[in-house]
């Protein structure tokens, strides 16, 4: 259920409309909005009767939600969420592109490639840390120092830092370091993992699964949302089909399907979801047309010798062209509506 509060209730009409909720052995929710204040219930197994709420004072509507993912869901908060780093925003009126190597390798690669993405306008740098892997004897990451080289090149050129955590102890090590926490497709799952970075309260980006419906995705992101973190970024990345003539499956229809459902922005990854850079950059300029609110896309300057998913980086130049071409695509699709 969402309680709708009057736009000018008090601190003390909230607080007692929480108190009631507790005292049901539910948890409330408040939810910020831009033209309404509601508190979302979480915690009961059937529907409750308005009539347990709708007299206290503040009070003005009652919505039952039937989605089973409550907090992230559009019968919850109408308008767009959008993450706010500092005035970097994600979801706004602007596309977000995010950029940067599969992995930090060393010193020299890290910089060289910050540097010539700053140039271009890059506000958000990626770059992996920590590297779950397929095989046990491919190259894994290098860890703590790989997350310090990423804090210089925020140090040096403005850009804010995403990277993966892999599992709850290098969730804490990663939330030291970085502006986005994220949440790889291998542990879309990890609801440990989920509840935890719930609790941190710092943006997550939360990659959608090999498999996972819909509903899952989105049910993975509400584990966070119920601890109470709502700075959720969700990312399209591919999924396992029948096809054999690219890495993954990027879905297309999950964009207009998330954006009506749900108010959490969503960006897509065409690197991952093909694993050849030919192919990176059709996808990413059909992934903006079709509504998403930017891509996360990998970016090295010599991939013919990366360490890790060097055919699908694009080269320095590529990346360029792609920057270019999706201003201009964006210029229609942000001013499309009809989502919901």
């Amino acid at each position: 259920m969402l309680i709708i509060m009057h736009i000018n209730s008090t601190e003390n009409q909230l607080e007692a409309v929480k108190q009631r909720i507790r005292a049901m052995n539910l948890t409330p929710h408040v939810i910020p909005g831009q033209t309404r204040c509601a508190i979302g219930i979480t915690g009961n197994k059937g529907t409750l009767s308005p009539d347990l709420f709708k007299n206290l004072p503040g009070v003005v509507q009652c919505i039952p939600v039937t989605k089973p993912y409550k907090l992230v869901s559009r019968e919850v908060r109408q308008e767009d969420t959008i993450i706010d780093l500092d005035g970097i925003k994600i979801g706004g009126k602007e596309i977000m592109i995010i950029a940067g190597p599969c992995a930090v390798e060393n010193e020299e690669q890290i910089m060289l490639i910050s540097q010539k993405l700053a140039e271009m306008g890059v506000k958000i740098f990626r770059g992996g840390a920590y590297k779950p892997r397929t095989s046990p004897y491919s190259f894994q990451g290098i860890g703590e120092k790989g997350l310090k080289l990423l804090a210089k090149v925020r140090a040096e050129t403005g850009m804010k830092i995403v990277s993966e955590a892999i599992d709850n102890e290098t969730l804490t090590i990663v939330a030291e370091y970085v502006d986005i926490i994220q949440i790889g497709a291998r542990n879309m799952y990890n609801y440990s993992l989920l509840k935890k970075a719930g609790q941190l309260r710092k943006p997550v980006l939360l990659k959608r699964g090999l498999s996972a419906t819909l509903e899952e995705f989105l049910m993975a992101a509400e584990y966070i949302a119920s601890e109470g973190n709502f700075n959720i970024i969700l990312c399209e990345r591919g999924i396992r089909t029948f096809s054999d003539y690219s890495r993954n499956t990027l879905d297309m229809n999950l964009i207009p399907a998330i954006k009506r459902l749900s108010h959490l922005p969503i960006l897509v990854d065409p690197s991952h979801a093909t694993g050849d850079r030919k192919t990176v950059l059709p996808l990413a300029r059909g992934a903006i047309a079709v509504g998403a609110d930017g891509i996360l896309v990998e970016v090295h300057h010599e991939p013919e010798v990366a360490l890790s998913d060097g055919p699908q980086s694009l080269y320095p130049l590529q990346f360029k062209q792609l920057m270019k071409q999706l201003e201009k695509i964006a210029l229609v699709s942000r001013s499309e509506t009809g989502y919901f």
